[in-house]
């Protein structure tokens, strides 16, 4: 390269003089136009919160940014406050498939929608002599109604919207002064059978067992109930109207009488973590006088298919004490489950008409049933069903739900001093014994189908002393709980 001439020496001593210039000049107006970036989004912010932008000429001054500034900060802690204030005023509404539908209150009100729909397929097979239709049917639609209102009241009511008519299962509420004594004043489930005050969601089979026939169903008084030993001991006792064996309470106490029942169940190792603590042992019993004939006041035994199999004759009426008498117990540990129960009832009846006016008797009918369930999936078994399957049923991936096998075998055998005085021999079979083997397949938390194979063999119950024929049924069940 040739030496720079001295006539090109003023010309790169310009440029070199000018160079710092340009960059000042571009600095400079660089920085200008992200001031006007930021400030044009101050205003924008100034706008959603509905505060003027400055005047035009100051808006750049340091001084005037940070009031602005402060003026925004201390909108949005208004805003912030406002927002704070307004949750605590307004009930929090909540709706999830483990506990459907709920609202809550901040001063301690909460109400809970439920629902459970059990859709059921019946199938009799080899009903010549006694037939029974096969049929679809809502077995149960029950809408409840449950909460709490405030601290001391719970409450809880419940339709029965399956059949013809409209019938209300539980209205009652809770005085819960002490988790070890409340108070339920209503009409709600007697507290007497295992089974029976088992969730019709959570049963091991379609039907509840024979034991179920001989037990009160929901019955209408007052309840004193609690848990002790830090949960390890329930108990209840009651006074009640009283209601027939396997039924509901009439709607007002029919005989001027009252029943009294209670029930203690015990847990002895519920908060251990041990193989036993699945393990619950229990009694229950119930005591009461009862007069008068009819539905209301004696009981109709039916098999596992709901046929009436033992009836007493048209002119006998309760005369007297009623009585009944339950041990009972449940083990379940992981997928595996046991429940059992042993039911006696009594009762002293008398014939009205005829040539027997006046006959009295004491009879005792008894029961029990054993149900064994096996969960095939892992899942743990235990009183309330499978809570939820590990992988639940989804089309698009591999979850197939939770599967449980079921077995049950019971017996419910009619005290033989009741044949031919109280019943007729001809029409009232005087001992059913019935298995059952199902599989209940869990799709979710929420949808369970089902499949039953029922059998039950008879003692008598036909014409000419012969035994009634033996009842096969298929039922299956497609339940949506929530």
């Amino acid at each position: 390269m040739s030496p720079l001439s001295p006539r090109h020496a003023p010309r790169l001593r310009s440029a070199l003089l000018a160079f710092p210039l340009l960059l000042v000049a571009l600095s400079a107006q660089a920085q200008s136009t992200t001031d006007q970036a930021l400030l044009q989004r101050l205003e924008a912010i100034e706008r959603r919160l509905g505060l003027a932008p400055a005047a035009e000429g100051d808006a750049t001054a340091l001084a005037d940014l940070d009031q602005r500034l402060r003026v925004i900060e201390r909108k949005l802690e208004l805003q912030a406050e406002e927002a704070a204030a307004k949750a605590a005023r307004d009930p929090v509404v909540s709706l999830t498939a483990a506990k459907g539908l709920s609202v809550k209150s901040p001063d301690g009100l909460e109400v809970k929608l439920r629902g459970l729909v059990q859709a059921d397929g019946r199938h009799f097979i080899g009903d010549d002599k006694v037939p029974q239709n096969d049929t679809f049917l809502f077995r149960r639609v029950e809408p409840t109604l449950e909460g709490t209102w405030g601290p001391l009241i719970g409450f809880r009511v419940q339709a029965q919207l399956a059949g013809d008519t409209a019938t209300l299962n539980d209205a009652y509420v809770d005085l819960k002064f002490d988790p070890r004594a409340t108070v339920r004043l209503g009409k709600f489930k007697a507290p007497f059978g295992l089974e029976q005050l088992q969730s019709s969601a959570s049963l091991a089979a379609i039907e509840r067992g024979l034991p179920t026939e001989l037990t009160p169903a929901r019955d209408l008084g007052v309840q004193l109930q609690g848990e002790l030993s830090q949960g390890r001991v329930n108990y209840a006792v009651g006074v009640f109207n009283g209601a027939p064996d396997g039924r509901d309470t009439a709607t007002s106490n029919a005989d001027n009488e009252f029943e009294y029942a209670g029930r203690v169940f015990w847990e002895p190792f519920r908060n251990a973590a041990n193989a036993w603590s699945g393990l619950g042992l229990g009694v229950a019993a119930s005591v009461g006088d009862v007069y008068g004939a009819g539905n209301n006041l004696l009981p109709r035994y039916r098999t596992p298919g709901q046929a009436q199999f033992f009836g007493y004759a048209s002119n006998v009426a309760a005369d007297g004490l009623h009585r009944r008498f339950s041990p009972q117990a449940y083990f379940y540990r992981g997928r595996g489950g046991l429940l059992g129960e042993y039911v006696t009832s009594e009762q002293t009846v008398r014939v009205t008409s005829g040539a027997n006016l006046g006959r009295r008797d004491h009879l005792e009918h008894k029961a029990w049933q054993l149900t064994g369930s096996w969960v095939l999936t892992g899942e743990d078994a235990g009183y309330r069903g499978v809570a939820k399957p590990n992988h639940p049923f989804a089309l698009d991936e591999a979850g197939w739900g939770a599967f449980e096998v079921v077995g049950r075998y019971g017996v419910l055998d009619i005290d033989d001093d009741a044949f031919p005085l109280f019943a007729s021999a001809s029409a009232s079979a005087s001992e059913v014994r019935a298995w059952t083997i199902g599989l209940n397949w869990y799709l979710n938390a929420n949808l369970k189908l089902v499949t039953n194979y029922t059998q039950a063999s008879f003692d008598g119950g036909a014409a000419a002393g012969a035994d009634r024929e033996d009842e096969k049924a298929v039922f299956t069940r497609a339940q949506f709980s929530f």
